[in-house]
């Protein structure tokens, strides 16, 4: 049987197989385009919820500073998928790239974890969408009985309502879905300009004093509920001061997460070696600057100690006398949340896409649709089992599982870079990481830090969650992957030359 090492799927077969009749995306997407989409998944709850509850609890004022610094870190990241994006501009992303240079069983375990970040983010966001929705009907005096609606509800049915219409939108083509998106981003970007601009006015000097708040021991849990470097190094985070601040970058962080869904749409672009590596960089890019603004006007009309860590950007406004601009920020978040529902959709469906078309998964999956050319099988899957976890189980314990897959994956792209550069020195490569190997090894460096920072409660269960995908390669992947087929037929063929010349 062949080892790991041999089966490593070269770029060039990656390519080819985006020629299949049966398994051939329709390439629609520009650069604008991507950016958008990148925009779109990026802008959620972290702008609208993250800002308060990190200026209170961990950075003061200077919450500003943790954005920088999470951007940073996302942005090494950004780069190195920026490199693999256009040099393999086929569906899948960090497991299309690991399987080119790392090998079937990590593409595998790559492609697992990704559903942690992907189909378990899309249904979390789902349950907030559910929440912000009857918040804004509670607001015109029609709310729903909470037992159908909110992070509390026993069967969710606003939460299961948008991942099926997101998952209608996402079947009827990619560049519907780039029309919705680029509607929904335009509403929730003028709210975010809204906030800067009007917030700006009513910015108080004062409240920016001190900008560092004095350093203070932070109360941490113990055992599985500490954080890992706590248990591991005896290491406990700091609130406030330097300390604090590195600690709310490493929650804020999670607010940038679902750049990397733009190379999931790599084989969809009409010329993925230019418009990837800009629409990757520049929705981060947009994105970064955004959140620093937003953050120091909130933390400018409020003081820090006073900001909400539910709604900040809300009752900021309402702290000024400005009720009326809370109600278009509840507006605001509601669009943010629908594009990432569909945009989070969207990767997980093109990741298992390309796994079924490596034969990792039934092939008869990965089918496109004859006239909207969308894996459409595979879409409506992704969204039963979306909205089964958004109607019907409390993901509130499951959510940091959605950081640490993301986290992973950020890893083992930069790795990949690395490695690739090693092995494929004569690929052209039309975007290139700069200071290779330092930058990869920085963003492999930055993300396993803020990995540590979860809980070891999320370690253990990203371990158990690996595990399962661990056997399910060995008891199907494995034995039914083109390399497994390849081999018999080759060892097929081999026996019957050998039985025709004795």
């Amino acid at each position: 049987m062949a080892t790991n090492r041999a089966r490593v799927k070269s770029v060039e077969e990656s390519i080819r197989d985006t020629e299949e009749p049966d398994h051939q995306l329709k390439k629609n997407l520009s650069a604008l385009d991507l950016t958008v989409f990148g925009v779109g998944v990026i802008i959620g709850t972290g702008i609208f919820v993250l800002t308060g509850e990190v200026a209170k609890t961990d950075s003061g004022p200077a919450v500003a500073i943790s954005f920088v610094i999470a951007g940073i870190v996302c942005g090494l990241a950004a780069i190195c998928y920026a490199e693999f994006a256009s040099t393999v501009p086929v569906a899948g992303s960090a497991y299309t790239f690991s399987y080119a240079t790392l090998g079937e069983l990590v593409a595998w375990i790559i492609g697992w974890d990704l559903v942690l970040e992907l189909a378990l983010g899309a249904a979390t966001v789902a349950v907030g969408w559910s929440g912000y929705l009857n918040q804004l009907l509670g607001d015109l005096g029609i709310p729903l009985p909470t037992s159908i609606a909110g992070e509390e509800a026993r069967f969710n049915i606003p939460a299961m309502f948008i991942v099926a219409v997101m998952t209608g939108v996402l079947i009827l083509g990619i560049k519907l879905s780039s029309r919705v998106t680029s509607v929904i981003v335009a509403i929730k970007v003028a709210i975010v300009l809204m906030v800067i601009g009007v917030g700006i006015f009513y910015v108080k000097a004062a409240n920016y004093t001190p900008f560092i708040p004095p350093a203070e021991p932070s109360e941490t849990g113990s055992g599985l509920t500490a954080p890992l470097i706590q248990t591991l190094f005896g290491f406990a985070p700091s609130t406030f001061g330097v300390g604090g601040i590195l600690a709310g970058a490493a929650i804020v962080f999670f607010a940038f997460i679902g750049f990397d869904i733009v190379a999931t749409a790599a084989e969809e672009t009409k010329d993925p070696k230019r418009d990837l590596p800009r629409g990757i960089i520049g929705s981060l890019v947009i994105c970064t600057v955004l959140y620093v603004a937003v953050s120091l006007v909130v933390v400018g009309m409020q003081k820090y100690t006073e900001l909400s860590t539910s709604a900040p950007l809300a009752d900021a406004f309402r702290s000024v006398g400005l009720p009326f601009f809370s109600g278009l920020i509840s507006v605001g978040a509601l669009a943010g949340l629908t594009s990432v529902v569909m945009i989070l959709m969207l990767g997980q469906s093109r990741v298992l896409f390309a796994m079924s078309r490596d034969h990792l998964l039934p092939p008869t999956l990965g089918a496109v649709h004859p006239r909207y050319g969308t894996p459409y099988k595979i879409t409506v899957i992704t969204g039963i089992v979306v909205a089964v976890l958004a109607g019907l189980i409390p993901l509130s314990t499951l959510a940091e599982l959605v950081n640490i897959g993301t986290l992973f994956a950020f890893v083992l792209v930069s790795y990949a870079v690395i490695r690739l550069r090693k092995t494929r020195p004569d690929l052209h490569r039309s975007f290139r990481v700069p200071l290779v190997p330092l930058l990869p090894w920085l963003s492999v460096a930055a993300s396993i830090y803020l990995m540590l920072n979860l809980p070891g409660e999320t370690w253990l269960r990203f371990v158990i969650w690996m595990l399962l995908g661990v056997a399910l390669y060995f008891v199907y992947g494995r034995r039914n992957s083109r390399f497994s087929v390849k081999g018999a037929a080759e060892r097929k063929a081999a026996g019957q030359q050998a039985g025709g010349e004795r």
